[in-house]
């Protein structure tokens, strides 16, 4: 069995021997500037690690984890552009400095790129691989389409938006592992199995993300405490406080100063600890996760081979608060 460090690793090696075409220059750049900024690598490498987890050759699966790597960077691209962002890992979006209209179409051509990596994957299982990272691609981009729209929604209930994260967030973490499940060979029922696995534990990370963006520690989390409560995002935290306000707190709710961002968070959080919504949230976040972990339970291997993939889910849940 690989640690998740080392198939990172390989996954690093992999990136820059990448051979994408050169011409034209504008257009290829932008993908191998993105794709080589960095990060966890921590999708692709749920590919591989799955791939081991069901015996398979984890060499054999880089075309496919490199092709969620590709599809994920293309999605940073255009979130990029559609949240104006100038950067990235701390670089110059791509957007930034190449134009927009040349980051839509590096962007574009990305697809290409990770279906063409796709195809280097054996023929007996392309077809069951094309399958499902059409179905992961597409769910990713409905749920962008949902978080957009709940943006200017006043009717945003809970199950809608454990759905949205679930498709924006959490099939890609899902989809990643139950494509090395079929290039493993595993069976459908394991690679379902492994699906529920990912898709739930990332259902839980982003609840986390959520709680964190309130409670956490900025220097260890490293985001701006209260983010969320600054740009009215609909969490489950806000939609859950919605949800139980009384008429006389719902008027201490809307009569707040919004210029004033930082009595706006003291306020907000103030409300999230008289309902308990952190402890809601909690909750709703083991719950998920305790799904994630059944599903892993009845997946059929040694329990030595599931080390890893306990021992990365237990790292995510336990950031620093």
């Amino acid at each position: 069995m690989y640690t998740i460090p080392e198939l990172q690793q390989l996954i690093e090696k992999a990136i820059p021997e990448i051979d994408y075409p050169t011409h034209p220059n504008n257009l290829y750049e932008p993908i191998s500037y993105i794709m080589n900024l960095g990060g966890k690598r921590l999708r692709p490498a749920l590919v591989l690690i799955s791939t081991d987890l069901f015996g398979g050759d984890v060499l054999k699966a880089m075309p496919a984890a490199l092709a969620i790597e590709t599809f994920h960077n293309f999605t940073l691209i255009h979130d990029d552009i559609m949240d104006n962002a100038p950067l990235r890992r701390g670089k110059q979006t791509v957007h930034e400095k190449w134009g927009t209209n040349n980051a839509i179409l590096s962007g574009d051509v990305m697809m290409v790129e990770a279906n063409k990596q796709l195809a280097q994957v054996d023929s007996s299982v392309l077809k069951s691989v094309l399958n499902a990272f059409n179905a992961t691609a597409q769910g990713v981009c409905e749920g962008q389409q949902l978080d957009m729209e709940f943006e200017t929604r006043e009717d945003v209930s809970i199950a809608e938006y454990i759905d949205m994260i679930r498709l924006k967030t959490a099939v890609l973490v899902g989809g990643a592992m139950k494509l090395g499940a079929i290039v493993a060979n595993a069976s459908e029922i394991h690679a379902d199995l492994i699906y529920e696995f990912g898709e739930n534990l990332g259902i839980a990370f982003q609840l986390q993300d959520d709680i964190l963006d309130v409670y956490g520690d900025p220097e260890k989390f490293g985001k701006q405490v209260g983010g969320d409560i600054i740009s009215n995002k609909k969490t489950f935290l806000l939609l859950s406080l919605k949800q139980l306000l009384t008429a006389n707190d719902q008027q201490r709710f809307t009569a707040q100063d919004h210029n004033d961002t930082e009595v706006k968070v003291k306020n907000i959080t103030s409300l999230y600890n008289e309902y308990e919504i952190k402890q809601l949230a909690t909750e709703e976040m083991q719950l998920h996760l305790e799904k994630a972990f059944d599903a892993l339970n009845r997946i059929d291997v040694p329990a030595e081979r599931k080390k890893e993939l306990i021992e990365l889910a237990n790292e995510l849940m336990n950031r620093e608060s």
